[in-house]
Parts: C-alpha cells; sequence; structure tokens
C-alpha cells in the first residue's frame, strides 16, 4: 500500500467515533459479531448492524471486521462512526416542562410515562433533555455530559426528577445520591399477593447474561458480576392477585425495583420486559383473562411512579421533599383492580 494511501486511512481512523463498546464476558462461546451485538444494542436491527460491518464501523480489539468474525471470550467490539453519537448532538425542543419546584438553583420536574430522560439509541429527540435545553441556558454537564441530569427513571416510569442549574449544585445533588442520602419513595403495582406487610431485597444488579436489554440479580459466588442494591418495600393495598407497593430505593441501579421485585417473584404489572404483560397470577376463566386484557389496555406500561423525591437543598441547606399523584393511568388501573377484589369478597 502506498504511503499516502495509509496516512489517509490513518487519518480516517483518527476522526472515527466510538458510538458503542462492549466486552464479551468469560463464558462467551463464539459468535458471529452481528448476533453479538444484536443481542446489547437496544432497538437495532440485523440488517442495520450488518450494514456497519460492510462498511468497516465494527473493530474487535480495535481491528476493522466482517459481520461473519466470531466473537470470543474477552474480545472487545467497537461500533465506529465519523459522526459523533447523535444523543451528544442535543437539539432544543419546546416541549412542555411539568416544574414542581424552580429557583436560581435547581428545579424539580415531574416526568410524564412515555418520555425518554436523555437522547440515546432510537431516541434522538422528544427527550427531557431536548427539552431542557431549550427552556434553560448554560446547564452543567453530568459526568456522562447530560447537561442537567442528576439522576434519571425509565421511559415508560412516571415521577419526580431533580435537575440541577448550577455547576455546584450538580456536584452536591449528585455527591446526595452517590451517599445515598437523597429520599426517593415509589409506587409499583406487582403480581402476587406478598406476604410480609414489609421487607428488604438485598441482591446484586448487572446484566442478564443472555438477555442484555434486561439485568438480573447475582448472588453468592456470582455477586461480583453485579453491583450492591438495597430496595426497602411497603405493603399499601392488597388486591388479590396484585398487590400495591410502595418501594424506597437505598441505592440507583438500573431498573432496581422492576429486578428486584422480578426476583422475589412479584414482577411489575404490565412489565413488558421483565415479564409483567402476561398473566402470572389468577385464574383460568376467561372473563379474568378479559379483565386483566382491560388493565393492560388502561396502562399500557409497567406500574411504577416515582412518588416522592427528598433531598437537602445544596445552596441553602434546607431539607426539601416533593410529593406527586399517582398518574390517572395506574390509579384507573388500581380502581379497577379494587373493585375486583371486592366483588370477589362478596361472591366469598
Amino acid at each position: 500500500m502506498k504511503e499516502e494511501e495509509q496516512n489517509e486511512i490513518e487519518q480516517q481512523d483518527e476522526t472515527l467515533y466510538e458510538h458503542h463498546k462492549f466486552e464479551a464476558g468469560p463464558g462467551q462461546k463464539p459468535l458471529r459479531v452481528d448476533k453479538f451485538l444484536m443481542n446489547f444494542i437496544e432497538n437495532a436491527t440485523r440488517n442495520k448492524i450488518q450494514k456497519a460491518a460492510k462498511t468497516g464501523n465494527i473493530y474487535v480489539n480495535e481491528e476493522q471486521v466482517k459481520q461473519n468474525y466470531k466473537v470470543k471470550a474477552g474480545d472487545v467490539v467497537q461500533v465506529m462512526f465519523e459522526h459523533p453519537p447523535y444523543e451528544f448532538l442535543l437539539t432544543p425542543e419546546n416541549i412542555p416542562l411539568d416544574i414542581v419546584y424552580e429557583d436560581d438553583t435547581l428545579l424539580v420536574v415531574n416526568k410524564p410515562a412515555g418520555m425518554v430522560v436523555h437522547p440515546g439509541h432510537g431516541n434522538y429527540s422528544g427527550t427531557l433533555i431536548n427539552a431542557l435545553v431549550y427552556h434553560f441556558e448554560n446547564l452543567p454537564n453530568n459526568s456522562s455530559d447530560r447537561p442537567g441530569l442528576v439522576h434519571r427513571i425509565d421511559k415508560d416510569t412516571s415521577g419526580l426528577l431533580v435537575i440541577a442549574k448550577t455547576e455546584e449544585a450538580m456536584a452536591h445533588l449528585s455527591k446526595q445520591f452517590f451517599d445515598k442520602t437523597s429520599e426517593r419513595e415509589y409506587v409499583a403495582l406487582v403480581w402476587g399477593n406478598i406476604e410480609e406487610d414489609e421487607g428488604r431485597v438485598e441482591g446484586n444488579i448487572g446484566r442478564h447474561p443472555k438477555n442484555r436489554l434486561q439485568n438480573t440479580v447475582y448472588e453468592g459466588d456470582e455477586a461480583e458480576k453485579g453491583k450492591p442494591a438495597v430496595t426497602h418495600y411497603k405493603v399499601l393495598e392488597r388486591f388479590g392477585y396484585v398487590t400495591l407497593v410502595s418501594c424506597k430505593l437505598e441505592t440507583g441501579r438500573t431498573h432496581q425495583i422492576r429486578v428486584h421485585m422480578k426476583h422475589i417473584g412479584h414482577t411489575l404489572f404490565n412489565d413488558e420486559r421483565y415479564g409483567g404483560e402476561k398473566i402470572l397470577k389468577g385464574t383460568t376463566f376467561t372473563k379474568y383473562k378479559q379483565f386483566v386484557d382491560n388493565c393492560f389496555k388502561i396502562l399500557p406500561r409497567q406500574a411504577l411512579h416515582a412518588k416522592t423525591l427528598g433531598f437537602i437543598h445544596p445552596k441553602t441547606g434546607e431539607a426539601m421533599s416533593f410529593n406527586t399523584e399517582i398518574p390517572e393511568d395506574i390509579q384507573a388501573c388500581i380502581e379497577k383492580w379494587r373493585n375486583y377484589a371486592k366483588n370477589q369478597k362478596e361472591v366469598l
């Protein structure tokens, strides 16, 4: 190869941006790289991954590979493109915000279900951050370059988030979340009748070994595969086949409540990613199936709401606590189960 051509290739390589990076675990059996990436990248199609391989955008151990390359244990797989990841190309969007509280240091917003918190693969617009950068200038970046974001909740989880407006607030609030001194209480509707009135779930949370879009609890000898996580729960109301619970987070792992409740046998109602969109408890009667399907239609998402948020104000030192009403969709579903449970008692 001519020296000029080699230099041109090297210059092109310097302009590539990393979009995804994954390391194959110690138990990884040889698997085509396109299939391997399908397990990791949410909303990706095999066609897009194969196209990326054909155009030389997939690297393993810093070497370009084709789509039939077999990924082995310890391999580092990268997807590289000439443009930065879209999540860093933030476009301000005039999206209304439900602001619960605001001052010159921070604001607290009530995020609706269905809104993604920050741009990512497949969700580059319509996010909370797109709205924030439209309504507020010069928001400080967190450690992941997300403007204003101190913590996050899942797309289909509704509820409270605190947003930092200054560098000092970002540092102070982030430390509170890291030190587990912030207060976060969620309301969830889960499958099954929880026996204890309250309890504690402790289990390290990490990526599921087979379904990369899920997390799972690792215990015993495998505990090091996950990060420590603790959830405290308290029963609010029982409806027989489902239970309404309050969950307080001691830590803040991805999908923590969803993973911990499934781990103890009480998957969140209509949580599709974790299997809660199926009838997990109840009878085989057709009428019951129709009733549950109607509940799913009323609440087309996991039954989880970030209801209460508490922290120390970074500037004043005041203890602040915010509380929101349970959203209409969850409330309507609860009411249907309440009536169902009442009718069952009357029959008995």
